[in-house]
């Protein structure tokens, strides 16, 4: 039996763990409110700019703001989105699972965002050409590094987590020109007056109009990448919450376990030195 001291310890080291996952999954509520509106701001950046755009483009082609004369590697870009951290559930594995099945290293380059990710990619024997950290603020991401190498490849494919729900998150992937040309595709649907059409015959387009969509399609490779990697951030953040709400439970649960305990050694305890002063009493009675 087990002395009610040692039981005490261990029910005040649960109930700071108690404490500790209340406090977490507090937090990481917080940051799905703030992640949540920073993609529906993007969203409508995004949709201003296609508006423009889908007048003006040259051709059919998305080509991440490539100019027409500028080679393309012949190879796919497998990229994978993250968590920083080890500290959001199974999802990082689900991510790394799927994309492996497909991943075939004489058609694909890989690169991989944040630091789990490289991991896993490292215990399943599979090596990546260049590794990103996942940004720390949810705010003003600098997605330009991981344009700048998107844009040196004919297409890309993105695997990365979403949101659905506090208690559901999937794996998704999307081919990156595809996803962008749904999403404008949404905004297209919009009606312009006379006055809103843009087009070469009512405005000068400098240096030419292929520079200046050209340019548009980078930004909106930007914006895309970006929500990407913020609803990636929702997702592990959504993870992490339902981590921390299983933690939380468990740890109640437990102490209340160990406190049940507590009082059960405590009584055993005082049975024992009850039986022992009885059995004392006895036993000087029978010397008198």
């Amino acid at each position: 039996m087990r002395r009610p001291q040692d039981i005490l310890a261990d029910e005040k080291s649960m109930a700071t763990i108690v404490m500790l996952t209340n406090a977490f999954e507090g937090l990481a509520s917080m940051r799905i409110a703030q992640v949540r509106n920073q993609v529906l701001q993007s969203q409508r950046f995004f949709a201003a700019i296609w508006q423009i755009y889908h007048q003006i483009r040259v051709d059919g082609l998305f080509r991440f703001g490539r100019p027409a004369t500028e080679d393309a590697i012949d190879k796919q870009l497998y990229i994978a989105v993250t968590a920083e951290g080890g500290f959001s559930g199974d999802i990082d594995h689900r991510l790394i699972t799927k994309l492996l099945e497909t991943y075939n290293p004489k058609k694909n380059d890989l690169l991989v965002i944040g630091h789990h990710g490289a991991l896993q990619l490292m215990q399943s024997g599979v090596s990546y050409g260049k590794y990103f950290k996942l940004p720390q603020s949810d705010t003003d991401i600098n997605i330009a590094p991981l344009v700048a190498e998107v844009r040196k490849y004919r297409s890309a494919v993105v695997y990365y987590q979403t949101y659905k729900s506090l208690m559901v998150q999937e794996v998704v992937r999307i081919e990156l020109s595809d996803a962008i040309e749904a999403q404008g595709s949404q905004v297209s649907g919009t009606k312009l007056s006379a006055d809103e059409i843009i087009s070469e015959k009512n405005y000068i387009f400098e240096p030419s109009t292929f520079a200046v969509a050209a340019h548009m399609e980078k930004a909106m490779l930007e914006i895309t990448l970006s929500q990407v990697v913020l609803d990636s951030k929702l997702a592990q953040y959504a993870s992490r919450f339902r981590a921390m709400r299983v933690a939380y439970d468990r740890s109640s649960d437990e102490r209340k376990a160990l406190h049940t305990a507590y009082n059960r050694a405590k009584r055993s305890q005082s049975d024992e030195r009850l039986k022992e002063i009885i059995n004392g009493l006895k036993k000087a009675g029978a010397v008198a």
